[in-house]
């Protein structure tokens, strides 16, 4: 899943679906049983959190607002100018005092979560802001980021056309002078960012050109209409010197350092996912792991075929795909299995029949995303379609260029990835967050949980036996699903090291790309697309490391009720955390502060 607008993670949640009547220990049930006192404190925070949101958060990022469903700033675009920053800074400094200043020990246990969460999220867009600095060193940051607020504003109806079109010209008068903020504000940035926002931007342009215009054909007010043709030209406009400039001006002169080093990698990493564990003993723990699927793979694949090595055996796997017109079909068709196998062996409740909507990738999130998940926000009451995204390859690529990308979608990698997308990774984590009745978790959460999460599914639905349930007298297929879930683990083993060792010099981009190759198993192609996302996503590892991070929750609650443990309950008590850190998880569910790995 790749959902990271506005702060680097929000949780965009899934609204109004038809959920029944679930179990549910709420926030105020639980500082109830704490006693007054922190039914008190609660309540304290509750209008604090509810102050920084309204205050600071949502102001400072209008476009994720409207996101979240919340829709009083929709005519408003962030404030990419430098004095804009610098007084988010300062806000957000006043804000990790006061928030700090909580003593956690009078929260409820809820509650102290909630603390946890907030204060984190302060630090890491301090952090964000004051030490990897995206807005100094990254070019997409820029163009992409308001593509990105204006399609918030069409992919989803919740106000009539004429309402989000004037919403959208209000945000389109911004954006050239977003464009100029990024012209004083870039300073040496990294080749490899310019390179990618070069990459992306004839595509934004064509964007604006004319999936922006045709999202507004049925809008009948011709004053209107005529402001958006000038406001759309001249973001269309900027958007090409922008582009003109980054190639002219900005790439000869990108020098600059994408590494943010290992302190702030592990600052990151504390702030996000509350993990704390040295690098190198991360990395241990990811080569293990990478090392067991390896072994499993050849294991696999001499089964299948015991005259060919692994590498042959992935390349019969690899080639085996459906044809690029085919393959959005091809994913809906995965739905019908997926969901019977849930429901008839009791792996988890799914809260709703509505199915997510498959269609095309947008155009400003194809350089760095294969597959993804784009719900409706927390508080959307009126457009509630969730979206499973899929990137095709572009019509006027080479064929062999196009080979090699359709090479991550055969058959069964496409099985592990709606999976990891929809049923019962995402979309079901999703519905389920409509029964979150607390504003915190509703705004915040963390990658591994929901990464973690997605990526844990397709493992836990091959172990419970998905493969026999799909072809049950067919041991070839049953072995090719293995084999689709294992290279995506492998592809996640090889973003956990890629992250690190990429970030803190110990490789470069080509050793990077090679690495994704030669013990990621994946192709050329891929290789090429995941070393570009680690480069500005340097935290990727948080699919492998969420994952065993709830393998270990699982056992130790296994553990802990031995014979009354059950699966199905396991994964719905896990649900009703919100999208929390792992860390954060296990305080509620195991009521003990034990080490997440």
């Amino acid at each position: 899943m790749t959902i990271r607008r506005g702060n680097r993670w929000r949780a965009a949640v899934l609204a109004l679906l038809c959920v029944p009547l679930l179990a549910f220990a709420t926030p105020a049930a639980n500082a109830a049983k704490a006693g007054a006192g922190a039914m008190a404190a609660d309540r304290a925070f509750a209008v604090l959190a509810d102050r920084y949101f309204d205050e600071s958060y949502l102001p400072a990022n209008p476009s994720a607002a409207t996101s979240y469903g919340i829709h009083r700033y929709d005519g408003k675009l962030e404030d990419y100018s430098r004095a804009g920053i610098a007084r988010q800074v300062e806000a957000l400094k006043a804000w990790e005092r006061r928030v700090a200043a909580v003593e956690p020990a009078s929260l409820s246990l809820y509650i102290r979560g909630d603390r946890d969460l907030v204060l984190n999220s302060i630090r890491s867009s301090l952090l964000t802001l004051q030490a990897i600095r995206p807005w100094q060193k990254n070019p997409d940051f820029y163009s992409s980021g308001i593509t990105s607020s204006a399609f918030t504003l069409m992919e989803r109806k919740f106000a009539p056309p004429e309402t989000r079109l004037r919403d959208l010209v209000s945000r389109e008068r911004q954006m050239p002078g977003a464009l100029r903020a990024a012209r004083a504000n870039l300073e040496d940035p990294p080749r490899i960012y310019t390179e990618i926002a070069l990459e992306q931007l004839p595509g934004l342009i064509q964007f604006f050109r004319h999936d922006v215009p045709s999202a507004f054909t049925d809008v009948g007010d011709a004053a209107l209409k005529k402001e958006f043709a000038k406001s759309n030209a001249a973001v269309i406009k900027a958007l090409g010197d922008y582009a003109a400039w980054l190639k002219n001006a900005v790439l000869p002169k990108s020098h600059g350092d994408f590494r943010i080093g290992a302190k702030v990698f592990r600052e990151k990493l504390e702030y996000d996912e509350m993990v704390d564990l040295p690098l190198d003993k991360l990395v241990a723990l990811d080569e293990a792991n990478m090392k067991a699927n390896q072994a499993e793979f050849a294991k696999v694949a001499k089964e299948l075929d015991p005259d060919k090595t692994p590498r042959e055996v992935l390349a019969e796997l690899a080639a085996d795909h459906p044809q690029p017109d085919k393959l959005l079909d091809t994913f809906r068709s995965t739905f019908d299995a997926l969901t019977g196998f849930i429901q008839s062996r009791h792996i988890i409740t799914i809260p709703s029949r509505v199915r997510p909507t498959v269609e095309e990738t947008p155009p400003f999130m194809r350089a760095t995303t294969f597959a993804s998940m784009d719900t409706p926000g927390p508080y959307e009451t009126r457009a509630t379609t969730a979206y499973f995204n899929v990137t095709l390859p572009e019509s006027d690529w080479p064929k062999q260029r196009t080979d090699e990308f359709m090479a991550q979608f055969s058959y069964p990698v496409i099985t592990s990835i709606a999976t990891h997308e929809a049923y019962p990774g995402h979309y079901v984590q999703f519905l389920w967050m409509h029964k979150v009745h607390d504003r915190v978790r509703k705004l915040l959460g963390s990658a591994t949980n929901a990464e973690g999460w997605a990526h844990y599914c397709e493992q836990m639905m091959l172990d419970e036996g998905l493969a026999q349930y799909e072809y049950p007298h067919d041991r070839r297929q049953q072995l090719l699903l293995k084999l689709g879930q294992l290279q995506d683990a492998l592809l996640r083993n090889a973003r956990f090291i890629v992250g690190i060792k990429l970030h803190t010099g110990q490789m470069t981009l080509g050793q990077a790309k090679e690495f994704f190759v030669q013990q990621g198993y994946q192709s050329p192609a891929v290789g090429e697309v995941e070393t570009k996302r680690g480069t500005s996503d340097p935290t990727y590892l948080y699919y492998t490391l969420g994952k065993l991070e709830i393998l270990k929750l699982r056992a130790d609650v296994e553990k802990k009720e031995g014979a009354k443990f059950d699966l199905e309950r396991f994964h719905d008590d896990f649900m009703q955390h919100g999208f929390a850190p792992i860390a954060i998880v296990r305080r509620e569910m195991l009521h003990d502060d034990s080490p997440v790995l």
